[in-house]
């Protein structure tokens, strides 16, 4: 009943400072910390030590996974080497400093603890890094970048603390290396079978329940798996996570995928934030234990200092210096604000403290090494997720341009339906209702509102926000009326939740498309790269008109929503949202392929022929 009280006021605890975080724009991570730490010294709040065991095969399978599957495989790809560089060779190399730093300064630690503590404090944390990166808007490659490496940097610092301990009984660099082979490749090849296996169950599932059920199996099934063979339980999840997310659209179902996106949304958001309030609640007992040292507050202050500005350090260090390297072996320059700031989004997290629990009762100056561990955490989370927001703001590091999004959403939109529309004209019918052209209509009413998305008016309704607004109001009411027939009981209660549901997922869809036309409005300009399209790369960008008009508009006495410029002979036509689609009329009339919007602060240009947008 206690356990079952503690794991009720966590929850309850977690939602109310999330949420209160939310409102006052503060990191949710770092309050909770701090709720935490104030929590344990509060009366009547029970002492919970957080082992090693909780967290590596309770807490970071789940965590992985659900970071895994979200992670996009082609942009890790993309990124494998800085991702390498960060995971591995980031992660023995301050190993080795905070090392030599930890033996200096505490008289009587032998090396392998030294070593061990360095392994402890040398990963970054995967919820900690890309909670604060998403949240102020950090490029995305950036963000890959640290979602990459928080997803393997793990499995190097565990490896290197198990060989660090193992190092008490004498161990070679043969050992070390074979060691690091059996766990890396071990965990891969868990990670594949694995994968291997659930994408071969999945393709036989239907129902969405199987299918979400088998998912929260994976993470733990092959975390112990591995674990089983020696080798590395991080790297089985994550390669799992990362090969069932890749080809979730091949093997699921779409009512499959729907929920389990929702579900592990909904776990990680609980497991992350709990994990930080865990984090605060260890103060506490950590700092009594080190009261009973008989090494002074001084020293201990001074070690713990020390450890801290090693571990910022050496990451800077090693990101300007790869990043050298890298330019030099030809790889893309990137401003010095990049690296600066990949560097400093190095905050710890609750890996570092589960790992510092592994480390023998019996180390000499335990509890000093847990005090470094749980130093390194709460500097990092406060000193770099405080001040990593101003260093954004006062580098002008740019944030992903909901404007240049919605320009490659319309656009990708575009390609989808083409496609579509040829396997429809391949594939012969028989339409006796013209339900072909009810497809089709459908379909270009999506696309024009994903173009509608570009617009950037301030205070104009375009056709697609109209139809948000009134359609909203329709299912208001209809939800009443729903509601009132299930009061009379004169409805099956499981056809009433059918529709209600079929109204929330319909209301969900447009708030999303009024929360996404909004982010663009507030965007600043495009900055979409080219597509190598030819017709567009013949077409350089013509004079803007000064109050552009639709003329075949105003002969009809019709309306436009947006204005589009042809290329070739400056002609302004309205687009297909408009009533008239003057612009392709233009263009079916004399075969000018491209056009440009005419609208003020949009640059993008659109391809007839290729159907291709830059």
């Amino acid at each position: 009943m206690e356990i079952a009280f503690a794991l009720v006021a966590l929850a309850v605890v977690v939602l109310f400072f999330t949420g209160v975080s939310e409102r006052l724009g503060f990191p949710a991570p770092l309050a909770l910390t701090v709720v935490g730490i104030v929590g344990a010294y509060l009366p009547g709040v029970p002492e919970i030590h957080l082992g090693h065991d909780v967290v590596l095969f309770g807490l970071l399978p789940p965590l992985l996974y659900a970071a895994a599957m979200q992670t996009s495989l082609v942009d890790f790809r993309a990124n494998v080497r800085p991702i390498l560089l960060l995971s591995v060779g980031l992660v023995i190399a301050t190993t080795l400093g905070v090392a030599v730093v930890v033996h200096a300064l505490l008289p009587g630690l032998g090396w392998p603890a030294a070593f061990a503590i360095g392994a402890v404090v040398a990963p970054p944390d995967a919820v900690a890094a890309t909670a604060i990166g998403r949240r102020i808007g950090l490029p995305r490659q950036l963000v890959s970048i640290l979602e990459g490496e928080s997803l393997f940097n793990d499995a190097t610092a565990l490896v290197a603390l198990r060989t660090a301990i193992a190092a008490t009984a004498g161990v070679t660099a043969l050992h070390v290396g074979e060691d690091f082979l059996i766990a890396a490749g071990g965990g891969a090849l868990v990670g594949f079978v694995v994968f291997l296996i659930v994408a071969w169950i999945r393709r036989h599932l239907t129902d969405p329940l199987m299918d979400v059920g088998l998912s929260f199996v994976v993470p733990f099934a092959a975390y112990v798996a591995a674990e089983r063979f020696h080798g590395s339980g991080v790297i089985a999840v994550v390669i799992a996570g990362l090969l069932l997310g890749h080809k979730a659209p091949i093997i699921q179902t779409a009512q499959s995928r729907i929920a389990e996106r929702i579900n592990w949304r909904t776990i990680a958001f609980l497991l992350e934030n709990t994990v930080f309030l865990l984090i605060g609640l260890q103060a506490k007992w950590i700092l009594e234990d080190v009261a009973d040292s008989d090494v002074a507050w001084g020293r201990v202050l001074a070690i713990c200092v020390a450890a801290l500005t090693a571990a910022i350090v050496i990451r800077l260090v090693w990101v300007f210096a790869t990043q050298i390297l890298l330019m030099r072996r030809g790889g893309p320059r990137k401003p010095a604000a990049y690296s600066f700031i990949l560097g400093w989004a190095g905050m710890r997290g609750v890996v570092t403290l589960a790992a510092g629990f592994v480390i023998p009762e019996d180390t000499e100056h335990r509890e000093i090494l847990l005090l470094i561990a749980f130093t390194v955490v709460a500097g990092t989370l406060f000193l770099q997720g405080l001040s990593l927001p101003w260093f954004v703001r006062r580098l002008d590091v740019p944030s992903p341009d909901p404007a240049a999004d919605a320009l490659a959403r319309a656009s990708l939109l575009q390609q989808a339906s083409k496609a579509g529309f040829d396997r429809l004209e391949a594939v012969k019918h028989d339409d006796p209702h013209d339900v072909i052209g009810l497809i089709k209509q459908r379909v270009e009413q999506r696309n024009f509102a994903a173009w509608e998305q570009l617009g950037t008016k301030p205070g104009v309704e375009t056709p697609s926000d109209l139809y948000a607004r009134v359609r909203l109001e329709m299912i208001e009411a209809e939800r009443e009326r729903v509601l009132e027939v299930r009061s009379e009981r004169t409805i099956p209660s499981e056809v009433v939740s059918q529709v209600l549901t079929m109204l929330d997922v319909e209301e969900s869809m447009l708030d999303r498309a009024t929360e996404t036309q909004e982010g663009v409005r507030t965007a600043n300009a495009f900055r979409l790269a080219g597509t190598g399209c030819p017709e567009i790369d013949s077409h350089p960008a013509v004079t803007p008109v000064e109050n552009p008009v639709c003329q075949g508009c105003l002969d009809d006495g019709t309306t436009w929503v947006a204005l589009r410029q042809c290329l070739d002979c400056g002609h302004i036509g309205c687009c297909d949202s408009s009533p008239g689609r003057h612009a392709t009329g233009h263009f079916h009339d004399t075969g000018h392929p491209v056009m440009e919007s005419a609208e003020p602060g949009e640059t993008w240009r659109w391809c007839y022929l290729h159907q291709i947008t830059a």
